[in-house]
């Protein structure tokens, strides 16, 4: 039982050695450690911005998007208004020179 207990104290004294060596280095051991924390973060970075989306993800966000559809009899109506009054001939002319004139 007093060898086991011996045994314990002696890698404990060991092991106090090696930390008073190491703490001579600790300055040395935390930069390392930053910059293998930015690199691994650089590298996962670029790994995730190249990576490309699945055509699945791509349809499921094109079918979410919903187009909004414009009524073809609403053009038509939009162009015989222009084309009969002079007042909107002049306002449509309006818009397109100056689209954020109110």
């Amino acid at each position: 039982m007093s060898k086991s207990k011996f045994s314990t104290k002696l890698l404990t004294d060991q092991a106090a050695g090696y930390l008073r060596k190491l703490r001579h280095y600790s300055p040395l051991i935390f930069v390392a450690f930053v910059v293998l924390l930015y690199g691994f973060i650089l590298l996962r970075v670029n790994s995730l911005s190249n990576q490309q989306p699945s055509a699945q993800a791509v349809s499921g966000q094109v079918k979410a998007a919903q187009i909004p559809h414009i009524d073809t009899s609403v053009v038509k109506q939009l162009q015989s208004l222009q084309d009969n009054s002079v007042s909107v001939q002049t306002l449509f002319n309006q818009a397109r020179d100056n689209p954020f004139q109110e």
